[in-house]
């Protein structure tokens, strides 16, 4: 959805301003939604990091401490924090507004979708100088957030709670739900690898969504990262 669905402001003489639009995209729980969710992804980051690769010595005396206890009570914790969020996402993604389901699918049907999705990928690796406008994602960014994003959060989530019913055992609900894993991997360690790696992709997308959204910010001249904080998506100049 572009710029040009939005409402223009108008001054007290009903003549068009050339001062900021805005427009209500992204509703509370969307907003939510995602700082729940980056706070639980930091939490899980860290201190998986620690179970792959854990401290070498510990000081103190060895029946006093509990520290990889505590990082793995910590981990399982955000992860079933970050599983519940997902599920009430998918959720919002029906009943929200059409920008809630964006992270969802790729249009792939679509020819328009596509030629706009390469304009994005000359402006995004400057062969480009004018960003088109969007109210929502760019094509870009919706195909990026399907496939490096929600897909492998989903994968994490779905490998993490197998590994989980290792320890939980073949009665618990953990093992009912995701014991099928292990008959596409049926060594306990290849899936530890593809988890450990999953974190990588994860982070990797983290690191390039923050860079993104503050070049967005200060390039194509319309808010990102305060949209998820107000939910509105302020336009600081008028598209031509």
């Amino acid at each position: 959805m572009t710029v040009h669905e939005s409402l223009t402001a108008s001054d007290s003489h009903g003549e068009a301003a050339v001062e900021r639009q805005s427009v209500y995209v992204y509703e509370a729980p969307v907003r939510i939604w995602h700082w729940v969710n980056a706070f639980a992804i930091f939490t899980l980051a860290l201190t998986g990091y620690f179970i792959g690769s854990p401290l070498p010595a510990v000081p103190g005396e060895a029946s006093a401490n509990f520290l990889m206890g505590y990082i793995r009570f910590v981990h399982f914790a955000a992860g079933q924090v970050l599983a519940v969020f997902l599920l009430l996402r998918i959720y919002w993604a029906f009943v929200g507004n059409v920008h809630a389901r964006q992270i969802f699918y790729v249009p792939f049907w679509k020819g328009q979708y596509w030629k706009e999705w390469w304009h994005e990928v000359k402006w995004y690796t400057f062969l480009t100088s004018k960003p088109k406008k969007y109210v929502g994602h760019n094509p870009l960014a919706q195909f990026t957030m399907f496939l490096v994003f929600t897909l492998p959060l989903v994968f994490m989530v779905v490998t993490g709670f197998a590994l989980y019913s290792e320890g939980a055992g073949r009665d618990s609900w953990e093992y009912a739900l995701f014991g099928w894993v292990f008959s596409i991997f049926p060594n306990s360690q290849d899936l530890h690898t593809y988890h450990h790696l999953g974190m990588w992709v994860i982070l990797l997308f983290v690191m390039v969504h923050i860079y993104v959204a503050v070049r967005e910010d200060i390039m194509s001249r319309q808010s990102i990262i305060s949209s998820m904080i107000s939910g509105e998506r302020m336009f600081k100049d008028r598209e031509d």
